[in-house]
């Protein structure tokens, strides 16, 4: 009985050990690889003004630098004309004109402020009814789809877990959709955790469920 005492304390102790120290290393992990991408941007420059000594978080700055100047250099009238007239050379290329389209319609989507992408938290029956998850609204249907489809209806993304860079686009009726007042962070989080950690209420965490005795 005392062996089976220890083991079940030795047993809490890792489990709780494990739940602090997995996280941190897992973020760790991420930020590294990301420091590490970014540092690859060095090579773009040429060998005779690289740095000899390797700083961890170098290519990150200067990467971040160029993206700064970038947007500042657009921000202008001259800016502005270099962009059309590059956007111009772009679409006129056969295939890169596919490819650069379709991603600057959806980078503009998702990243200028006005926009409307995952904006919202939805709760849709999905794959079928009576099972319920979580998804974001996108938009509308537009173009010869919405000819198509009778009545009022949204485009949503029903993300896997735990993975959600990777889901299902649908169209769906407003009315199938039920709006959530949750942000996309907590929703996202929700769909990541597999459930695991539930959403805060009214921007407060829940209260924890007692135990079962």
């Amino acid at each position: 009985m005392k062996n089976e005492g220890r083991f079940a304390h030795m047993k809490k102790y890792l489990i709780t050990g494990l739940l602090i120290w997995i996280p941190v290393v897992i973020t760790l992990w991420v930020l590294e690889l990301i420091v590490t991408t970014m540092d690859q941007t060095l090579t773009l420059i040429p060998e005779d003004f690289q740095p000899r000594y390797h700083i961890p978080g170098l290519g990150l700055l200067l990467t971040m630098v160029v993206v700064y100047l970038t947007g500042l250099s657009a921000s202008n009238f001259l800016g502005r004309r270099v962009m059309q007239v590059w956007e111009g050379v772009l679409r006129r290329i056969p295939v890169v004109n596919s490819i650069y389209g379709g991603v600057k319609q959806v980078s503009d989507t998702l990243f200028t402020p006005g926009g409307q992408a995952f904006r919202k938290a939805l709760l849709v029956q999905y794959p079928r009814t009576g099972s319920w998850t979580i998804a974001f609204m996108t938009g509308q249907p537009g173009g010869d789809v919405a000819t198509h489809l009778s009545g009022d209806y949204v485009s949503i993304y029903v993300p896997t877990t735990p993975n959600p860079t990777s889901g299902f686009f649908l169209m769906m009726p407003r009315a199938d959709v039920v709006e959530l007042d949750m942000s996309v962070d907590d929703a996202l989080k929700y769909v990541v955790s597999m459930g695991v950690v539930p959403p805060r209420k009214n921007g407060r965490k829940p209260a924890a469920t007692p135990a079962a005795k």
